[in-house]
């Protein structure tokens, strides 16, 4: 299956654009969400590198976003750069959990493989990489059991349709979660 960013940024637009006056846009070296420079303007969100992966993470940020965060760069999220030290990890994983679940349902529905990450290489690495994982499965399976966000829920209806995954999803969802987090075998 072709997963070109394009098409991401046409659903996305054509979404949301103007009931939300927000587009998504093809980035350079680092993500980030301008909200509107004025009354009426247009909010980007900005994925980086034209990388399909960053754009489904960056629109799963934008999805869990408020109002009030919306209006603000980056939606006023602290943000500390590959290098973190074990307390920063442990912060960085806490609010990763929510945007990294919907990513990767929103991966599933466009038929692409998705990467749990810990974003930390020349840091400490994760503060803990199985939990980390066991926490955004079940932050997945809560969207899957009790609603994701309203506009997560549009962009993952019209992501099923594009991609002709909505009969094929659960299945997916199955393989891609054993996958992405095997049983820990008993000792």
């Amino acid at each position: 299956m072709n997963h070109n960013p394009d098409d991401l940024i046409m659903l996305f637009n054509d979404l949301f654009r103007e009931n939300c006056r927000t587009v998504l846009v093809r980035g350079g070296e680092e993500p980030e969400y301008l909200p509107a420079a004025e009354a009426g303007g247009v909010a980007q969100i900005i994925f980086a590198h034209g990388y399909f992966a960053s754009a489904l993470h960056e629109i799963s940020h934008w999805c869990i976003a408020g109002a009030q965060r919306r209006t603000l760069r980056d939606y006023g999220y602290w943000y500390c750069p590959d290098g973190r030290t074990a307390s920063q990890q442990q912060a960085f994983e806490q609010v990763e959990v929510k945007p990294q679940a919907l990513e990767w349902l929103f991966s599933v529905a466009a038929g692409s493989r998705f990467h749990i990450s810990v974003d930390n290489l020349s840091g400490e690495g994760a503060a803990d990489e199985a939990g980390f994982r066991r926490r955004v499965r079940a932050q997945a399976n809560d969207y899957l059991d009790v609603g994701m966000p309203a506009r997560a829920r549009a962009f993952f209806d019209t992501l099923t349709t594009f991609y002709g995954t909505g009969e094929t999803f659960e299945h997916a969802w199955h393989e891609e979660t054993r996958r992405t987090l095997p049983p820990i075998p008993h000792q």
